[in-house]
C-alpha cells in the first residue's frame, strides 16, 4: 500500500528561535506497518518525498519527474516496501509540499519568500520525528539517507540516538569542508545577484532564473568527478541538434558549443522549471550549517548515546563527500564504541553514484536492514579480528596499510 499525503503539525519553533503558526509536511509511505518495521528515508538537497516508484504518480509527483532513489526503494529493491513500511518526508524549507519560503504566510496572505525563518538539517529531524508520532511509528528499524540526506540521518543519531535501530549514511559526512562551502556560497551568489531575486520576494514576477540555472551548473559540476565528465563529454562539440543560447559576445560565436556546455544547460533549464530559487538558499545554507560536533566535544561524543548499528558507505570518485571525511567518520564511531562499518565503493561516477549506481549500493543496504553489519555485502576499513586477537579477513580496506 501506498499514500501520497500532507499533514499539518500546527506551530513549529525552528532552532532559530523563531516560529510558524502551521508547518505543514508532505510525505509519503509505502508498505504497510507491523510495529516494528519503519525505515524513515532522508532525501537530498532537492529531492522529495517521492522516493519510489507509485503506480498511481502518473510520471510526476509534486514537479519532480520521477522516483529519486526508485532503483533502490521499492517491492523487492534493496529497501523493499513488502516488508518495511517506508516513510520519506519532504524537509521544511522545500518547495515539493512541505512548507517553505514559496508558501503563504498566513499572517500577510502573501508568500513568505526570505521572510520564513532559518532551517536547520536539526529542524528537519524535530519535523520528521514529529511526523512519526502523528503516524504512530516510534522506534525505528532503520533511517537511511544520502548527501545531505545522511546528514540528516548522523543528526537522528544525536537527536533521537534512542529512537533508531540501524542507520545508513550514503555518500556522506560530519561536516562540509572549506572548498565545498565555497562553491556554495558562489552558487548562492548567482541567486541572489539575479536583478530578479527582489530580495526573494519575486513571487507573482519574474524569478531569478538566470541565477538559479548558474546554482544549479555548479552544482552539478560538484556531483560529477573528473573521470566521469571526461568519459562522458571530453571535448567534444555538441552535436547539430543541440540548441544553444545567444552567444554573450560575437566572438564567443566563433567558437564550438561543446557537448559538456549543452548538458549543463539542458540541466539548469530542467532545473528551474521545478525548484524554487529561495528553497536552493534555505536547503544549502542548512547543508553548510551543518556540523555534528557542535554542542559536543566532538564526533565521538555526539554519537557515544546512540546503541544500535551504522553503515557508512563513500565512493572513491566523490570529491564533494570523500571517502576521507567517511573514514574519519568511522573512526569517531570507533571512539565512541559505536558499531560501525565504512563500506568503500569504488567508483568514478562522483557525488551521483548513489544514485546512478543502485548495483552498489543496494546489496549493502539491503543487508544493513535485514541483518545489520554482519552482512556478506557489507565491508568495513577496519581489518577484523577473531577471538585470539588474530586479524580475520573478513572485510577489505582501502586504508589500512
Amino acid at each position: 500500500m501506498t499514500t501520497r499525503n500532507t499533514t499539518d503539525l500546527g506551530e513549529f519553533q525552528f532552532l532559530s528561535g523563531e516560529s510558524i503558526p502551521n508547518l505543514e509536511v508532505a510525505y509519503e509511505t509505502y508498505g504497510e506497518f507491523t510495529g516494528d518495521n519503519a525505515v524513515l528515508v532522508c532525501h537530498a538537497l532537492t529531492g522529495s518525498a517521492h522516493v519510489a516508484r507509485r503506480p498511481d504518480a502518473g510520471g510526476e509527483t509534486a514537479g519532480q519527474a520521477r522516483a529519486w532513489w526508485g532503483d533502490v526503494v521499492g517491492p523487492g529493491k534493496a529497501i523493499d516496501t513488502t516488508e518495511y513500511y517506508v516513510i520519506c518526508a519532504n524537509a521544511p524549507g522545500s518547495c515539493y509540499g512541505t512548507t517553505g519560503p514559496s508558501s503563504e504566510n498566513p499572517e500577510t496572505g502573501e508568500p513568505y519568500g526570505t521572510d520564513f525563518p532559518p532551517v536547520t538539517v536539526g529542524d528537519w529531524t524535530r519535523a520528521q520525528r514529529k511526523l512519526l508520532d502523528e503516524l504512530g511509528v516510534g522506534r525505528l528499524h532503520a533511517v537511511v539517507g544520502g548527501s545531505v540526506g545522511g546528514m540528516n540521518v548522523l543528526d537522528w543519531l544525536r537527536r533521537f540516538p534512542d529512537d533508531v535501530e540501524r542507520a545508513g549514511a550514503v555518500a556522506s559526512a560530519a561536516r562540509l569542508d572549506a572548498q565545498c562551502l565555497a562553491l556554495d556560497t558562489v552558487a548562492r551568489r548567482a541567486i541572489t545577484g539575479d536583478p530578479n531575486w527582489n530580495g526573494g520576494h519575486y513571487y507573482g514576477g519574474p524569478g531569478p532564473e538566470e541565477g538559479l540555472a548558474r546554482a544549479r551548473q555548479i552544482g552539478h559540476i560538484m556531483y560529477l568527478s573528473k573521470a566521469s565528465m571526461g568519459r562522458k563529454f571530453g571535448r567534444r562539440s555538441a552535436g547539430r541538434e543541440a540548441v544553444r543560447e545567444e552567444p554573450p559576445d560575437p566572438a564567443a560565436a566563433f567558437f564550438p558549443y561543446r557537448e559538456v556546455e549543452s548538458y549543463l544547460d539542458y540541466q539548469a533549464d530542467k532545473f528551474t522549471d521545478r525548484f524554487d530559487a529561495n528553497s536552493y538558499l534555505y536547503m544549502t545554507r542548512a547543508m553548510d550549517d551543518f556540523d555534528l560536533s557542535a554542542g559536543y566535544e566532538s564526533d565521538a561524543d555526539a554519537l557515544a548515546a546512540f546503541e544500535g548499528e551504522l553503515l557508512l558507505l563513500s565512493f572513491t570518485g566523490d570529491w564533494h563527500f570523500t571517502t576521507e571525511q567517511a573514514e574519519a567518520l568511522a573512526e569517531a564511531c570507533r571512539e565512541a564504541a559505536v558499531d560501525v562499518a565504512h563500506h568503500v565503493v569504488e567508483s568514478d561516477h562522483g557525488h551521483d553514484a548513489f544514485l546512478v549506481e543502485p548495483e552498489k549500493v543496494g546489496p549493502p543496504v539491503a543487508d544493513l536492514l535485514e541483518t545489520g553489519l554482519a552482512g556478506r555485502a557489507i565491508t568495513d576499513t577496519e581489518p577484523e579480528t577473531d577471538d585470539s586477537g588474530e586479524f580475520a579477513p573478513v572485510h577489505t580496506s582501502l586504508f589500512s596499510k
